[in-house]
């Protein structure tokens, strides 16, 4: 381990000094904006005296599918822009000389759909390293998200206003953008880091006001500057976020009605640092997870669906310590039983009493954020059965979750990190505490890279457990010919799951890359992209062969936007399974295969568009297999109405899996598993602020061994005559949800939600249709209705509104909805 170490860490330092992290000499756009007096008002008519001199950011050249080549004089950009002390003003011009032909497709907020659009690209701190998105579609919708080195997160979602006209010469946008979201040090002269885009849909070519080199480096990379910002005496950063729900919901036979109320609160501690807390949260109205029956040896990783848990939180995400799904997750120990006791209740999830998130970066490009969260005590019950008594016991104490970041940028796209993740609980349950150190450095050229990490984490139980990870790698990031060499190691006792997510350990990888792309288009293509990938896989202990192999992928785009790709994938000779025999020092042995697929994608801007692929694994063992089908279809009927259709199948035969163990034998199963998935998508949209969306989705797998066998100590299998086990199943799950979401005013939200879910498992499989669907619906359904209504509360909103209206605290009288709403969009 020691030499492992010691490599990581010279390598490390040998890497950092050959870099370097010196200042780019990129000649860079600069745009000088001014200060005004008079607010325009955002109603997509840039006809207000302010607008007629404000300077302009204009000649935009194209970044794709040709980059370099300038905007055509019928296509041309303009882009105004001016501020004040309450925010930044951007008025574009999207010039068309066929505006019949401008596509405006509406969709959800956050959605861009088959419609033309722009977007601005703001860095308060002009580091080329994390900016946010602020987009615009012809058809009016609203699209936001934070970009980190080309990371996009649309999570994040800020409060701004916006409006758009379609007129005989093109389009036009207007916005304003409270510097409320928006992040910048505190100092006299500010120069912020700007880009433009603006993609003319019908012909999917894209042209950007600050040149950008597709050969090499990040788009941010390339952003131009915004001066002249000065002086300026920004709002109190202080809204509230009130919310009230209610649940009607029927199950197994009996009703329940909730009332919730919570309220999130966001206070700017200075122009750069922001508190978020959530007191008495309600997540019911969340998305439903994708549950499938995992027999793996692993647990499924669920996407995070809660709000409060996605926005913001990508300094929190640095180095994958940090799963929020572990807070409110489930219990943490299973109740100790006596003689005759079962258990009668035991709780999913466990409460979340409040959350709060600091962060914000220092004048010096340090960023700091602190998370913590608090949840309840969590009781099961237990019966004896005998005599019918029951008894509570705590299956999770009141628990603290922390995590801690440091994340200082420097140079172009480089960053050096710490990151700190601590679990505590209440009594003798346990504790945890991961800490780890990430490099990523970018030379500067902007053409190498190198990413380094080490990890350790403690485990505090009956003892304290203590492992590692840590992983070094460079990368030729410039380009036709690229490549990649890396080494990765984790070892036994590494285990970061009370508030992160671990997977596989004790193992080494070593990884190689070469890849080839068209820098421009050629012949029939747009663009290509050529990736080959070599694998080694080793156990750390006890030393061992774990698996090798070498994979091939291309993906191609037409000059008429047809998709389509694929590849191979083979092991190199026949591999060692170590985490199937569910027990440390033993291993499975599997026949060597190949894995061939291929995709296609059509022209997303038709009515009609489909995704399919073909995947086929083919094993050195006969009979032995595994395909799988995707086919997503989609149909837009008009621009407000559009349906999309998923069907997923994966076939397999002969497959090996665990299923138990007695003393010192370790059984695998010889399976065939079928699992279909359907799924289907329809919105209709009646305006940019108004939805109805229905989600539905069945999930079907079937499982019947063939036969059952003991594994031998050199990974061959035994056939187990005397095992009598039955492990045959079928599972079923499905969930209908119809939603109607109004956006009534800028950050509020009202939505309604119709839930139906039902879930079935037996010990039984090979059923026919019409018996697993009879089954499955005669087990218990949850059947749920809720309404939430959420509202957006601004300080500076609510100060200025009362100082137009002093009587009213007075007079009794309530605040006007239409004041409140058109604050920030009339002249003051």
């Amino acid at each position: 381990m020691s030499t492992i170490l010691n490599f990581i860490l010279v390598l490390s330092l040998f890497l950092m000094g050959i870099f370097g992290y010196a200042q780019d000499s990129i000649s860079r756009k600069m745009i000088q904006v001014e200060k005004i007096n008079e607010r325009p008002k955002i109603d997509g008519f840039l006809d207000e005296f302010v607008w007629q001199n404000a300077p302009i950011a204009k000649n935009f050249v194209e970044r794709t599918p040709t980059n370099g080549n300038p905007e055509p004089d019928s296509l041309r950009t303009e882009v105004k822009i001016l501020y004040d002390d309450l925010g930044i003003y951007l008025g574009a011009t999207m010039f068309d000389s066929e505006p019949e032909k401008i596509l405006k497709e509406l969709t959800e907020r956050d959605g861009i759909g088959n419609s033309d659009f722009i977007y601005f690209l703001i860095n308060g701190y002009n580091d080329r390293q994390q900016s946010l998105q602020f987009a615009i579609t012809a058809g009016g919708n609203q699209y936001d998200s934070k970009i980190t080195n080309e990371n996009e997160d649309s999570s994040w979602n800020g409060v701004w206003y916006s409006a758009v006209q379609i007129t005989d010469f093109g389009w036009v946008a207007e916005i304003f953008i409270p510097y409320s979201e928006l992040r910048f040090p505190d100092k006299e002269q500010q120069v912020w880091g700007l880009n433009i885009e603006r993609e003319v849909r019908r012909t999917r070519k894209r042209y950007v006001w600050s040149p950008v080199d597709n050969t090499k480096g990040s788009f941010a990379f390339y952003d131009g500057e915004i001066h002249g910002i000065s002086s300026i005496d920004p709002p109190t950063r202080l809204s509230f976020q009130p919310y009230v729900s209610s649940y009607f919901t029927h199950y197994d036979g009996k009703s329940d009605i909730t009332v919730n109320g919570g309220l999130d609160l966001k206070y700017g501690i200075n122009d750069a640092f922001t508190l978020d807390m959530i007191l008495v949260p309600d997540f019911g109205q969340t998305k439903f997870d994708e549950a499938v029956l995992n027999l793996s040896a692993f647990e499924v990783q669920y996407v995070e669906q809660r709000p409060f848990f996605t926005e913001g939180t990508e300094m929190f995400s640095k180095g994958n310590l940090f799963y929020s799904r572990r807070i409110g997750g489930s219990p943490s120990r299973q109740p100790l039983l006596g003689e005759n006791e079962v258990i009668s209740e035991y709780p999913a999830k466990i409460d979340l009493l409040n959350a709060l998130k600091v962060s914000g970066r220092t004048d010096k490009n340090l960023g700091i954020g602190v998370f913590n969260a608090i949840t309840e005590k969590t009781y099961a019950k237990v019966q004896n059965e005998l005599t019918g008594e029951t008894r509570k016991e705590l299956i999770e104490p009141l628990a603290n979750y922390n995590v801690f970041v440091l994340d200082q940028r420097f140079g172009q796209n480089s960053s050096i990190s710490l990151v700190n993740t601590n679990t505590m609980r209440e009594g003798n349950f346990r504790d945890a505490n991961a800490t780890g150190i990430y490099a990523n450095i970018t030379n500067k050229s902007n053409t190498w890279n190198f990413a380094g990490n080490l990890e350790g984490a403690w485990v505090m139980e009956d003892k304290t457990k203590f492992g590692m990870e840590g992983n070094v790698g460079v990368a030729k990031i410039s380009g036709a010919h690229r490549y990649q060499a890396s080494m990765f190691f984790r070892t036994k006792d590494y285990n970061i799951d009370d508030l992160g997510y671990t997977g596989p350990t004790n193992y080494m990888n070593y990884y190689l890359y070469y890849g080839y792309r068209l820098l421009k288009p050629k012949g029939f293509l747009n663009s290509m992209y050529l990736n080959f990938n070599l694998n080694y896989n080793r156990r750390i202990e006890p030393d061992l062969h774990y698996n090798s192999n070498l994979n091939f992928n291309s993906s191609f785009n037409t000059k008429e936007f047809f998709g389509f790709g694929g590849g191979f994938e083979t092991t190199l000779f026949k591999f060692n399974e170590i985490y199937e025999p569910r027990t440390f020092g033993r291993h499975l042995v599997v026949p060597m295969f190949y894995d061939i697929w291929a995709w296609i994608s059509t022209d997303y801007r038709k009515k009609l568009a489909i995704d399919a692929t073909i995947d086929w694994y083919k094993y050195d063992q006969k009979g032995r297999g595994r395909l799988i089908l995707d086919f997503a279809p989609r149909y837009r009927f008009s621009d407000r109405f559009k349906v999309f259709y998923s069907f997923h199948a994966t076939l397999s035969d002969k497959e090996n899996g665990f299923v138990g163990k007695s003393g010192e034998d370790i059984f695998i199963g010889v399976r065939d598993r079928n699992t279909l998935e359907n799924s289907l998508e329809a919105q209709y949209i009646f305006n940019e602020k108004m939805a109805l969306n229905l989600a539905f989705r069945h999930y079907f797998t079937d499982v019947t061994y063939e036969s059952i066998n003991t594994l031998n100590q050199d990974g061959s299998l035994t056939l187990a005559e005397n095992y009598t086990n039955n492990h045959n199943a079928t599972y079923n799950n499905w969930n209908v949800d119809l939603r109607f979401n109004w956006w009534f005013a800028p950050g509020s939200q009202l939505s309604l939600l119709y839930r139906n879910s039902v879930e079935s498992y037996e010990e039984f499989s090979k059923r026919s249709f019409n018996d697993n669907f009879n089954y499955m619906f005669d087990q218990p359904q949850l059947n749920s209705f809720s309404i939430k209504i959420s509202y957006f509360l601004d300080y500076n909103r609510m100060k200025h509104w009362f100082k137009k209206n002093p009587s009213t605290m007075d007079s009794g009288e309530r605040i006007s909805y239409h004041d409140l709403k058109n604050y920030g969009t009339k002249r003051i």
